[in-house]
């Protein structure tokens, strides 16, 4: 499934990550912390659960996809989730739960988004490709979430790009191309490594080279079925089950 013969991993000076559902698990976690917060109306691991998290989220691909179209709205990604939340809590569905949520209830579920579970594979994987490429996220998060998530999960950035630096989100072409130009290197010489088919294109529209990593909670199952490399009449340049396969690749790619 993995291939480097339409990639030189040792021309890669900078891999660029997406950091929600591609290194952290908000699925997981929100799904757990917003039962835990909800005094009993929804059910751990129930299907309320898993629909108030996914709604959640699908209220994050719509504010960003008319923002990054040039439409109105926060490019904040902790403000974009309260607004999302106070609109959820209007809904007829879960109307109950705002009898139950004040403000102080909202703050903290807004918060939940600061400290998501990491995957099993991120902290190895990322700790050892530190050691050969620079690594830095590129994600529509505002810049003290990525800051508060990087520490409280121990992860070993080299640096952060933040969407909400740029004035857009992903996939606006300016944010791929605004931190090309902060990094100070030709767009060839970028990876974005992501699990979301949407980021890679728009990233290899600017000229970075792109790394699928399939996450079960993201793209769809047909898409992650059917993601393949260049090589193998693919999108993308190169696909990894996870970190630590990536960075095996890059050590190894140094190493010849």
């Amino acid at each position: 499934m993995t291939s480097t013969e339409r990639i030189d991993l040792c021309e890669i000076d900078a891999c660029l990550f997406d950091v929600f559902g591609t290194v952290l698990d908000w699925h997981s976690t929100v799904t757990r912390q917003v039962a835990r917060l909800s005094r009993g109306l929804l059910l751990e691991g129930s299907l309320d659960a898993v629909d108030f998290a996914e709604e959640w989220r699908a209220g994050y691909y719509a504010h960003v996809k008319r923002v990054s179209q040039g439409g109105e709205g926060t490019s904040n990604a902790d403000i974009m989730h309260r607004e999302i939340l106070d609109d959820m809590l209007t809904t007829p569905r879960w109307s109950h739960l705002a009898e139950v949520w004040g403000e102080s209830d909202r703050e903290n579920l807004t918060m939940i988004w600061h400290n998501l579970d990491a995957y099993q594979d991120t902290i190895p994987g990322l700790t050892e490709l530190k050691r050969h490429v620079n690594i830095l996220t590129l994600s529509n998060g505002n810049f003290r979430l990525l800051l508060d998530l990087a520490k409280n999960q121990g992860i070993p950035w080299d640096g952060i790009f933040s969407s909400e630096m740029f004035g857009s989100y992903k996939p606006n072409k300016k944010v791929y191309q605004s931190a090309a130009y902060h990094l100070s290197l030709p767009p060839h010489k970028i990876a974005m490594v992501a699990a979301h088919r949407s980021d890679l294109l728009a990233a290899a529209s600017v000229g970075f080279k792109t790394i699928y990593v399939p996450r079960p909670a993201e793209d769809l199952r047909e898409v992650r079925e059917g993601m393949r490399s260049k090589k193998d009449g693919g999108e993308v340049d190169l696909v990894v089950q996870d970190f630590q396969e990536l960075a095996r690749l890059m050590r190894e790619a140094r190493q010849s």
